[in-house]
């Protein structure tokens, strides 16, 4: 979900990830989704999205026939969450991708054919600080692990907010999976992550000293898509994020119910799904101004870090007042 950009992956990780989305691509010529069928019906939309409970309202959806019930014909294609849900839009294995800002601004600015419609969840509470028995206080963190992305940034803010320079904290940049073990180890002295890797590494011995709202940081889920795919397709993209904005409502009322459809779709455990949907806000809801100061922000930060060379076109990727128009 929360992983970045095109970071410093392992290469034979890297090499992974494009021989799948090169092999989903010619595997799927002719059969991909495309502007409707020949029968009339509507066309196949496979969204991209990583696995974990901020992806409740997609799980609820599909669970519950809702696209379907829609008139639309919509898969979930389940990927390894960061920015291999972006990739999979700009390869076109799939039309519409669920991403962190975080995650989608870089994948923008390699491509700057993808849209951010709109915004489906948010949270300040979903990511916790987690530290390693013994340490009490910030003071005495000398390495931190973290995931790319929202988890790089939320590090370096955390350390600025205890007025600690991040350069002088060693961060060892690793996936959500590795980062627990890390700190069992005693490898790192903390961690920002989301669960269930928080809990597991409370599990291994740590304890969980707040959220990222703590210290000022917020993220937030968008949908994205294809400027060519949605200048033909405008009215069915709003459909589908009228469906997901109605899971969302759901999931808000019914925890549980999302938690069960998370494990139906995704095989997440129910209790700690449920525990996580409790602390996002599933509204959807258009980009605004204050979208676009956030997104510069963690931008400017990327840019100062030699993670991405320059911004994108914040007028042209993120299209404020799109889902007021098309899907409200």
């Amino acid at each position: 979900m929360f992983c970045l950009h095109r970071a410093r992956r392992r290469p034979v990780a890297a090499l992974l990830t494009l021989l799948a989305l090169l092999l989903a691509t010619a595997c799927g010529a002719g059969t991909t989704d495309s502007a409707g069928s020949a029968s009339g019906k509507s066309p196949t939309v496979r969204i991209a999205l990583g696995v974990d409970a901020s992806y409740a309202p997609l799980y609820l959806a599909a669970e519950r026939g809702m696209f379907k019930k829609a008139g639309l014909d919509v898969r979930l294609m389940k990927v390894e969450g960061g920015p291999a849900a972006a990739q999979a839009v700009t390869a076109g294995t799939a039309r519409i991708s669920a991403n962190a800002d975080s995650t989608a601004l870089p994948q923008m600015v390699s491509n700057p054919r993808l849209r951010a419609l709109g915004v489906f969840q948010s949270s300040g509470r979903y990511l916790k600080v987690v530290l390693r028995k013994g340490i009490t206080s910030p003071r005495q963190i000398k390495t931190m692990g973290s995931i790319q992305g929202i988890g790089l940034y939320a590090t370096h803010e955390y350390l600025r907010y205890h007025g600690i320079d991040p350069d002088s904290v060693k961060i060892q940049q690793s996936s959500p999976q590795e980062i627990p073990t890390m700190l069992q180890r005693g490898d790192i002295d903390a961690y920002i992550l989301f669960d269930p890797w928080a809990t597991k590494g409370v599990e291994a011995g740590g304890h969980i000293a707040g959220s990222i709202g703590d210290f000022g940081v917020t993220y937030k889920q968008w949908l994205l898509t294809d400027d060519k795919w949605l200048k033909e397709n405008e009215e069915l993209a709003g459909k589908v994020f009228k469906v997901v904005a109605e899971a969302g409502r759901l999931v808000t009322k019914d925890p549980h119910a999302a938690a069960l459809a998370a494990h139906q779709q995704a095989q997440l455990p129910v209790a700690r799904t449920e525990q996580g949907v409790g602390e996002i806000s599933f509204t959807s809801r258009a980009l605004t101004s204050a979208d676009v100061a956030s997104s510069r922000k963690i931008v400017d930060f990327l840019v100062a870090q030699k993670l991405i060379t320059s911004a994108p076109d914040y007028d042209t990727v993120l299209l404020r007042g799109w889902y007021d128009q098309h899907a409200k």
